[in-house]
C-alpha cells in the first residue's frame, strides 16, 4: 500500500521535506482555507497539487471535501450545495486528484473527551470516557432527555463528576468535544467563537426529526447526485466510518458496522461509491470483527486508515498501540496487501511524546508518535509482502 500522511497545509508545523525523509510517498490533505460549501477552483487545486509535488510527493487523497450539514439533514439549499460539491469534484478530476475521503456524521465529527490521556511512560493519547460524555450532554449542553439514554451506573458517575469537576475542567471538556477536534476539520466551530456551546446546540437543532432512516436516505440522495461526475472523472468516493461507531447526542450514525456498510454500498451500487476502511473507528464497536470486515469489503475499499483501540467493559476506549488492540492491524494489512495492494493508507492518531508537547500539533496528529507508528506499520507491510511472495 502507498504510505501517505495527513497534512494540514502550509501552516502545518510538520513540513513536507520532513515527511519525505521518513518515507512518506503521498499526502492526504484538503483546501482548508475554503469555507464549507464553496467551490474548490481548479487554479487553487492545481496550485496546492504543484506545491506538494515540488517536494517529490503526490496529493494522493482529498480528506476532506466536507459534506455540508444541510446536505446531511436535507435543508432547503442542499441541491445548490450538492451542485457546488459536483463542481469541486469535477475540478479535482481535471487536476488528477481522484480519491476523496468524506464523512456523513451529523454535527459532530470524531469525538473524544480527553485529548491528552496520560500513559505510565509519560506519553499521551486520545480517550473517550462515556461518563464524561454523558456529563457533557446532561450538564453542559443540557440536552433534553439525554439522561434517559444512559444506564444507572453511568448516571451515578455523572453525579460524581458534577460534584468534582471545576469550571476549568468544564472548559477543557468543551474544547475536547466541540472545539479542538472539530474546528480544524470541518469548520463548524472554531477557537474564538464567543459561545461554542450555543453554536453547537443550534447545529443539533437542525436535526430535529432526523432518524437513522432519513439520514440514510439523505446520504443516498447525495451519492446518486454525484455519481455521474465521479464516473466521468474516475473519482473514488470513500466514506469514513462514524467515530465512535454508535449514536451520540441523540443523533443517528449510519456507518458503524457490517449492516450499515452493506446498506450504502448496495443502495448506490456503483464502483465509485466506496469505503475508507478505518480500523480504529470500526474497532471501537465491540460487535465488529475488524479483519473480517476488511476481508468482506476490500473490493470496495478506496483508502485505509491504520490505527487501533482498546475498549473497556464500561464502554470507554483509548487509542491503542498500532501493533495491538482490537484493530488487529497485522491481520488487516494481510487482507489489503493481498486483495487490494495499490491502496493509499495512512497512519492515524499517534501518541504525543515529550518532544511533541510544545509543537501545538492538532490532536492525534503528532509528528513523533505517527512516525513511530509508520515505522511499525512499514515493518509489518514488508513482512506481509515477503509472506505473499513465498506463497
Amino acid at each position: 500500500m502507498e504510505r501517505t500522511w495527513r497534512w494540514f497545509g502550509k501552516k502545518d508545523k510538520i513540513q513536507l521535506n520532513m515527511l519525505r525523509q521518513i518515507g512518506v510517498e503521498g499526502i492526504v490533505s484538503a483546501l482548508h482555507d475554503v469555507p464549507n460549501g464553496e467551490v474548490w477552483s481548479l487554479d487553487a487545486i492545481n496550485d496546492y497539487k504543484n506545491y506538494i509535488e515540488s517536494f517529490g510527493l503526490r496529493w494522493s487523497v482529498v480528506e476532506s471535501l466536507a459534506v455540508s450539514e444541510a446536505i446531511k439533514y436535507g435543508g432547503e439549499n442542499r441541491d445548490q450545495l450538492i451542485e457546488n460539491y459536483i463542481k469541486s469534484l469535477e475540478n479535482l478530476g481535471k487536476a488528477g486528484v481522484t480519491t476523496v475521503c468524506y464523512n456523513f456524521m451529523p454535527v459532530l465529527d470524531w469525538a473524544r473527551t480527553d485529548l491528552f490521556h496520560q500513559w505510565e511512560d509519560g506519553s499521551s493519547s486520545l480517550y473517550f470516557d462515556k461518563a464524561k460524555f454523558a456529563y457533557f450532554e446532561i450538564h453542559i449542553l443540557q440536552r433534553e432527555g439525554a439522561e434517559n439514554e444512559y444506564s444507572s451506573e453511568i448516571l451515578q458517575k455523572v453525579r460524581e463528576l458534577k460534584n468534582t469537576l471545576t469550571e476549568e475542567d468544564n472548559n477543557n471538556l468543551i474544547d475536547s468535544v466541540i472545539v479542538k477536534t472539530q474546528g480544524f476539520v470541518n469548520g463548524n466551530i472554531r477557537e474564538g467563537d464567543l459561545n461554542p456551546v450555543e453554536k453547537f446546540k443550534s447545529l443539533l437543532a437542525l436535526y430535529d426529526g432526523i432518524d437513522k432512516n432519513q439520514l440514510r436516505q439523505n446520504m443516498k440522495y447525495f451519492l446518486e447526485k454525484i455519481m455521474p461526475v465521479c464516473e466521468k472523472w474516475n473519482i473514488q468516493m470513500c466514506v469514513h466510518p462514524d467515530d465512535p461507531p454508535f449514536s451520540l447526542l441523540g443523533l443517528p450514525r449510519i456507518v458503524t458496522n457490517e449492516e450499515d456498510i452493506d446498506w450504502f454500498l448496495n443502495e448506490v451500487d456503483n464502483p465509485h461509491n466506496g469505503l475508507t476502511f478505518c480500523a480504529g473507528s470500526l474497532s471501537a464497536n465491540l460487535q465488529n470483527n475488524v479483519p473480517a470486515l476488511a476481508q468482506k469489503f476490500a473490493y470496495r475499499t478506496k483508502f485505509v486508515h491504520l490505527r487501533s483501540t482498546n475498549v473497556f467493559e464500561n464502554g470507554d476506549f483509548i487509542e491503542a498501540h498500532h501493533l495491538g488492540g482490537r484493530g488487529k492491524l497485522i491481520d488487516v494489512i494481510r487482507v489489503f496487501e493481498k486483495e487490494n495492494p495499490d491502496l493509499p493508507m495512512r497512519i492515524d492518531h499517534g501518541r504525543l511524546f515529550t518532544d511533541d508537547i510544545d509543537k501545538d500539533y492538532n490532536p492525534g496528529y503528532s509528528f513523533l508518535g505517527r512516525m513511530l507508528a509508520l515505522g511499525q506499520i512499514e515493518g509489518v507491510m514488508a513482512a506481509v509482502q515477503s509472506e505473499l511472495q513465498r506463497n
